[in-house]
């Protein structure tokens, strides 16, 4: 079959789903990574013709995109701060706005870390995006992360093994002091970074369905009443294992900047610094601990 018949499908199938635009984007990565052809093979081949064994895959893909499963989940990886991380249901999809977080670690400690090894705690790492970035641009820190779900730790670990970083993986739940104390008990961090979960149920209208229908609720949604929780028990962690002058950084919900400014505040925490994303929102804080 000609592969600009089956693009031509595509879109007829997807463009009243998620636009013709998007639908070409979905078309080109998937004939990168299921035929190793880049988005001008089209133009210069108009007629290029695909095997049955090597279109199978592409309707494949045809079909759970019709489901809005997210592309990265089909092709099983994604980029982030330019390297690539595997993922599935049981993680998040890295976004853009946590490589900003990133980012922004990495130049408030790239000269420290030259001259002393950070250690580094990442909270809640699901694919292990930031704690791997993180020890990827800064080789001498010693990086530890955690998270509640063995599944994603699974993933984080061959992410690990993938962008070849020595990364430190803990299985505990942060809500239960008990299960992390003893992990920590001789441990004292230089830097603290979470992107925990922060989406209020109130909030789910005005996510897409690709997203509320297959990335994991437990790494997304808080209780309306409380959503919170996971900032005042990590600034808690914080609190005891921070050193003197160490940082907190969080991913924060971005209708509930002062709120989570407030908090840390009341902590103790100094300095405290309310960064937007490249959508201009409320996204990121940092914090100085110095008590």
């Amino acid at each position: 079959m000609r592969l600009k018949d089956i693009q031509k499908v595509f879109h007829q199938e997807l463009d009243v789903i998620y636009g013709k635009n998007e639908v070409a984007s979905f078309f080109n990565i998937l004939m990168s990574h299921y035929l190793k052809l880049n988005r001008i093979a089209l133009v210069l081949e108009p007629e290029l013709t695909v095997s049955k064994e090597e279109e199978q895959p592409l309707f494949e893909a045809l079909s759970r995109l019709k489901q809005e499963e997210p592309i990265q989940y089909i092709i099983g990886e994604t980029q982030f701060y330019d390297l690539t991380f595997k993922v599935n249901e049981h993680t998040l999809i890295p976004r853009p706005e946590t490589e900003e977080l990133v980012l922004w670690i990495v130049k408030c400690h790239s000269e420290r870390s030259e001259e002393s090894q950070l250690k580094i705690l990442d909270i809640g790492t699901g694919t292990g995006c930031i704690a791997i970035s993180l020890a990827k641009h800064l080789p001498k820190a010693k990086v530890y992360a955690l998270d509640v779900s063995k599944e994603a730790l699974k993933v984080a670990r061959q992410n690990a093994e993938l962008n070849n970083v020595e990364v430190h993986f803990i299985n505990a739940n942060i809500l239960n002091r008990d299960s992390w104390n003893l992990e920590f008990k001789d441990l004292q961090f230089d830097i603290i970074v979470s992107n925990p979960p922060y989406v209020r149920n109130q909030e789910k209208a005005e996510i897409k369905n690709n997203v509320l229908k297959h990335e994991p609720h437990l790494a997304l949604f808080v209780e309306d009443h409380d959503p919170l929780q996971f900032y005042h028990a990590i600034s808690d962690i914080a609190v005891d294992k921070l050193t003197e002058n160490g940082l907190l950084f969080f991913e924060i919900n971005q209708y509930l900047g002062n709120e989570t400014k407030q908090l840390l505040h009341n902590k103790g925490f100094k300095d405290l610094e309310l960064k937007t994303d490249i959508f201009g929102n409320n996204r990121m804080l940092k914090g100085l601990k110095n008590f």
